[in-house]
């Protein structure tokens, strides 16, 4: 008998902003390939919960602000995981926040914010799953980065920047840990419906100027996200190492 492609059975995975969207989208669609989800928010991720544990699979939830995480926090999320399901095999790197501002009147303290949650936090989570994935000979790390890892964006300096780094990050990481058998890659998605983009999808002016731009005439859902990060989570992506793949309804190729 033959195992189901892109089977994850009794995988755990740390999925960080877990408690709605793209993150929400992700947590279900591992859990339904067989994976226990220790899941990160700010605040309750009951949701989230209730659909990983529909899937027959365990859930902890682990509240923590990534804006003002230290690298020790940061740390024993990871150990906590590890520690509560025994082991752990995927780091999803979800949570991200933006900031709309043009560049000349830009805070310091949004820049540093921005860079706290997308690329500080994303860097020292790697680091502190990464001490368990390469003494073991393997692992998973999902980073999910943007359209944005491509292009400027408009008024969204900082977000930009962090996504770019996001894609560097997840390069280098990659070329160190290959050797050792660990997978390091990243979704770049493209408009997502989600509850987080719903104010621009009801906006008169912009949310017709993106379903033209984009050539699949819609914007994705987090589920379709779900179903990537549960290829890039298994064996059969066993040799992709350092791809950032688009997931963008042909944005990037028009």
């Amino acid at each position: 008998m033959t195992t189901p492609a892109f089977c994850l059975k009794d995988n755990v995975a740390l999925v960080t902003g877990a408690s709605r969207g793209i993150g929400r989208g992700i947590a279900k669609a591992l859990a339904e390939a067989g994976t226990d989800v220790a899941g990160v928010s700010r605040s309750a991720s009951t949701e989230t919960q209730a659909l990983v544990e529909a899937a027959g699979r365990r859930y902890l939830g682990l509240q923590n602000d990534l804006a003002t995480a230290s690298v020790a926090d940061l740390n024993a999320l990871v150990d906590r995981t590890a520690a509560h399901f025994g082991r752990i095999d995927i780091l999803v790197n979800n949570a991200g926040i933006t900031c709309r501002s043009p560049a000349l009147e830009l805070t310091e303290e949004d820049w540093n914010t921005v860079m706290q949650v997308n690329l500080h936090a994303v860097f020292f989570l790697c680091q502190a799953a990464g001490r368990y994935f390469v003494p073991q000979g393997r692992g998973k790390v999902i980073n999910i980065a943007s359209l944005m890892s491509y292009q400027g964006g408009v008024h969204i300096a900082p977000y930009v920047a962090s996504k770019h780094g996001v894609a560097g990050i997840t390069r280098a990481l990659a070329t160190d840990w290959a050797p050792h058998g660990v997978n390091v890659n990243a979704i770049a998605p493209g408009y997502i419906d989600t509850d987080m983009t719903e104010a621009l999808q009801q906006n008169p002016v912009r949310a017709p100027e993106i379903r033209l731009r984009t050539p699949a005439g819609r914007w994705g859902t987090a589920e379709e996200i779900g179903k990537l990060a549960v290829y890039l989570a298994s064996e059969e992506s066993a040799f992709m190492h350092g791809s950032i793949v688009p997931i963008d309804g042909g944005w990037l190729a028009r």
